[in-house]
């Protein structure tokens, strides 16, 4: 095989390559073998009329687009991977000619991985903001915790704001029950709002055994077209009045609600959970803030089937997190008022920066020589194991050892943009 010529425009590399006559005619061979059974020739049972027969009734060119997918993988291969060059994407065939002498000549286009141009990666400054947890958050914790083991009892008395109602409904319009308007031991928390405008507030004060009928309008931009701005009429009998009594913040509440003896042991662990979690998400838009600096500053143009590829694999894990609920991409898609080609739209954007940042990291990792030990990639194979349960040996013919090490890279690189990135004082709105 020769390779006539090789040129590179941005991210697209466009070759120029003569194949042997010998290699193209097994090629044709091949292409013969696999499609002769499914060619009609008269006088001939299918698949069994000769090459030459077929070739005159069909024209000599029969087999060549074929034949150029069979020989394609092995030049492709040689003309192009074979010379270093890191492709992305399917490549295609743009031309192809077969001289009189039997040589093919193709002319082969393909993305390339991107190159990069980086901008400033070491002594990044971004805001970090500070951790600071006020006695007011722990008071709201240890509330949430009381309410956790809160009582609802019956109570013999008019309701009021906060308490439960255990209602029966029916919903006219016009003195006709709508859809969706009915129901029966209902329970309703006052103060929810839960209902339209006016309808918990009607329920304030009554009573055990009191039937009410609440004259009400739909909100103007109510989902239901057919209620929208609706005046109707609700008939409510109520069955029940229950309060919700939340415990005395004492030493029997934290007794209750941890493993600690007195409430002022169970305030200071909600304060440490409290900084670590404040540090935590700290430490997360800190990071997140640098890497699109880093982004932004590096000058790269990502190839669209980098994009493409991005983009499928959120819709696939996204797809699969639907469907263990029992939806679809297309019904999800729906609910949103649109269609799968503009969810998929909508995502794109995210896609893109997705792809850029893990490329310009990449980078970043070949600058600095970063590299992934065998203990590094062991470890790494260790943990996916505990994860999925999965055996070491039956990970590694699933997840080759390229992509763990490629990961490990760009993961050892953002540590390292961490590590020597500057922490400014965030900005006061």
């Amino acid at each position: 095989m020769n390779v006539k010529n090789a040129n590179r425009e941005n991210n697209k590399l466009t070759v120029q390559v003569e194949v042997e006559k010998e290699v193209f005619e097994a090629g044709i061979s091949k292409a013969y073998l696999k499609n002769r059974k499914y060619i009609a020739v008269p006088g001939f049972r299918k698949g069994k009329a000769p090459r030459k027969m077929i070739e005159n009734l069909y024209g000599a060119q029969v087999f060549h687009s074929d034949a150029v997918e069979e020989v394609f993988p092995d030049v492709f291969q040689e003309a192009v991977l074979d010379q270093g060059w890191k492709t992305v994407g399917q490549p295609s065939v743009t031309d192809m000619n077969v001289r009189e002498d039997g040589v093919l000549e193709l002319t082969i286009e393909t993305e390339l991985y991107p190159e990069v141009e980086l901008g400033q990666y070491k002594g990044v400054e971004a805001p970090k903001a500070a951790v600071t947890v006020t006695d007011e958050q722990v008071e709201v914790e240890l509330d949430r915790k009381a309410n956790e083991v809160a009582r609802i009892v019956t109570v013999e008395r008019p309701a009021q704001e906060g308490d439960t109602v255990l209602i029966d409904y029916k919903g006219l319009k016009d003195g006709v029950a709508f859809d969706g308007g009915t129901a029966e031991g209902f329970e309703l928390r006052l103060g929810s709002h839960t209902f339209i405008p006016g309808f918990e507030e009607q329920l304030i004060g009554a009573e055990a055994g009191q039937e009410k009928e609440l004259n009400l309008s739909f909100p103007e931009d109510y989902h239901a077209k057919e209620l929208a701005g609706a005046a109707v009429v609700f008939q409510v009998k109520v069955h029940e009045v229950k309060e919700t009594q939340v415990p005395a913040k004492d030493d029997e509440l934290a007794k209750d609600v941890s493993e600690f003896d007195t409430l002022e042991e169970l305030r200071a662990d909600i304060r440490k959970n409290l900084e670590q979690k404040q540090t935590e998400e700290a430490d997360r838009a800190f990071e997140t803030a640098l890497m699109e600096k880093i982004s932004e500053a590096a000058k790269v143009e990502i190839p669209s089937s980098m994009i493409e590829e991005e983009v499928n694999t959120e819709l696939q894990n996204f797809d699969y997190q639907l469907r263990s609920q029992g939806m679809s991409l297309e019904q999800y898609s729906k609910m949103l008022g649109g269609d799968l080609s503009g969810f998929k739209n909508s995502i794109r954007p995210s896609a893109e920066k997705q792809v850029r940042l893990r490329v310009v990291l990449n980078a970043i990792a070949e600058a600095e020589k970063i590299e992934a030990t065998d203990e590094d990639l062991n470890g790494e194979y260790q943990k996916l194991s505990e994860q999925y349960n999965m055996d070491v040996e039956k990970l590694k013919t699933i997840i080759p050892a390229e992509d763990i090490t490629t990961d490990l890279k760009v993961r050892k690189a953002r540590d390292l943009i961490v590590a020597q990135a500057v922490a400014t004082a965030p900005v006061e709105e």
